[in-house]
């Protein structure tokens, strides 16, 4: 009976020390997983082009999110369009597009919000006609083969070109191509006209010796947008703040190193710089909050959209604009 009861005590000890050697190798391994569930990622959808692309280079943003346990990752998207779709789909948390994009997605349902802008830039975007077209005037595109990208801001820069022109829209035969396939079609001249922006803008005047038939000035702001979800930016505004302070620093650094912040922009790119600089000279640089008066703007651009029946329902962009709490 007692070496029985030896051999169950003995047994009891065997396993209480498994045991604890279990646990301890467990809660050894805690703190790791407890600082690798603390550390967030911020996502963040870039163009080939623009302030976001000056703060990639730079690493400034990494440098100040690193103390809040912050993680930034980036990703890059061909057009506006595209880009908020990977907001709404969640693969993005921040990013940025201009003017006709958000109203496209707000359509469409995407949760997203407003929470910066830059000053109106409307050098930035324009209609290219080849170096030998004999096109002169927005009013010879009358019938002519016009390519853009479907939803993004030369969209509406095209709308009031047209309407300016006394040149009903429906009277011009539009191509809806991705930058790359808008450029190939425009080089075989497949093509009258092209809509297009900066930096593709800039590459085919400077490559192919593209004429401007019209750019935005007296037509429209070309504001370029910061946009969150609005899950992540009600999640995590004090980040948002941060990323906004860090572009705005940028911004003001490159309206007075021009040379420099183009050539960032070329190696993050691979864009010569001889275009790269004279985009950057079009540019609007100072990150601002959306005021009353850019939101007004954004509803005139929805509400004309909506009455050419590119958007299928009105929106209220207000709506999308994120209330301080």
């Amino acid at each position: 009976m007692s070496i029985s009861n030896d051999k169950r005590n003995a047994k009891r000890r065997t396993l209480g020390l498994l045991s604890a050697a279990a646990v301890g190798a467990l809660t050894a391994g805690l703190p790791n997983l407890a600082s690798a569930q603390a550390k967030s990622v911020l996502r963040i959808g870039y163009q080939k082009y623009g302030t976001l692309v000056i703060l990639k280079g730079n690493g400034s943003l990494e440098k100040r999110l690193a103390s809040e346990g912050v993680e930034v990752k980036w990703a890059e998207f061909p057009a506006g369009p595209v880009l908020l779709e990977g907001l709404n789909v969640g693969s993005i948390d921040f990013g940025t597009a201009g003017e006709a994009p958000p109203i496209f997605a707000q359509a469409a349902g995407a949760n997203l919000v407003y929470v910066g802008s830059e000053p109106p830039s409307p050098a930035s975007e324009a209609i290219l006609v080849p170096h030998g077209s004999p096109l002169k005037t927005v009013a010879d595109l009358k019938g002519k083969k016009v390519a853009l990208n479907k939803g993004s801001n030369v969209h509406y820069l095209l709308v009031k070109a047209l309407e300016k022109a006394g040149v009903a829209y429906k009277d011009v035969q539009i191509i809806f191509l991705a930058p790359a396939d808008a450029r190939a079609a425009f080089e075989r001249g497949s093509i009258d006209a092209w809509v297009i922006w900066d930096p593709f803008q800039a590459a085919a005047e400077v490559q192919l010796k593209a004429r401007v038939l019209a750019d935005g000035a007296g037509l429209v702001a070309n504001h370029q947008f910061f946009l969150a979800s609005r899950t992540y930016a009600e999640k995590n505004p004090k980040i948002v703040s941060i990323v906004l302070d860090e572009l705005d620093k940028v911004d003001q650094w490159a309206a007075k190193n021009l040379k420099e912040a183009a050539q960032i922009l070329a190696a993050q790119t691979g864009l010569d710089q001889a275009t790269v600089e004279l985009a950057t000279k079009r540019l609007s640089y100072g990150v601002k909050p959306v005021t009353p008066q850019v939101i007004a703007e954004q509803q005139k651009i929805a509400d004309a959209f909506y009455e050419l029946k590119l958007i299928p329902k009105k929106i209220s962009v207000k709506d999308a604009v994120l209330v301080a709490r």
